[in-house]
């Protein structure tokens, strides 16, 4: 029997999470949901009206950060997630918005529970920076 990969090694979690299509799909789920949950109304608001660029650049950069290809850094350049975010007011509440919303796109793929719940644990550590930054801590 094969042993399985450990996430977070080489490019095991982008290839679990199905790719760049994969991963595509759960940022289109990611951001239809926070579109049509009122809940997210505040978070949603803060991207530009037309989302698609939102959605490509959020997908690229988990291409990326999940240990695939830098997609992100050779469209847009280099970029650090807290800076880029760091006008906006994110709180705890904000951040936990994300993540919740995050937790709802993930619960829609047909990824192994193991995987869903690495992701939930890695996405709180940029989410939290971000709120650090923004909050000025």
């Amino acid at each position: 029997m094969a042993q399985q990969t450990e996430y977070g090694v080489g490019d095991a979690t982008y290839q679990a999470a199905g790719g760049q299509a994969g991963i595509r799909n759960l940022i289109d789920c990611f951001f239809d949901t926070m579109g049509s949950d009122p809940k997210y109304r505040t978070i949603y608001d803060w991207h530009p009206a037309d989302k698609e660029m939102s959605r490509d650049k959020l997908a690229l950069f988990l291409c990326g950060w999940m240990g695939g290809p830098k997609l992100f850094v050779d469209k847009y350049g280099p970029i650090s997630i807290p800076a880029t975010h760091q006008h906006l007011k994110v709180t705890a509440v904000e951040r936990d918005l994300w993540l919740d919303c995050m937790s709802c796109a993930l619960a829609q793929q047909d990824y192994p529970p193991s995987l869903v719940e690495y992701l939930q644990q890695q996405l709180f550590i940029p989410a939290d920076r971000i709120r650090e930054v923004c909050m000025g801590e």
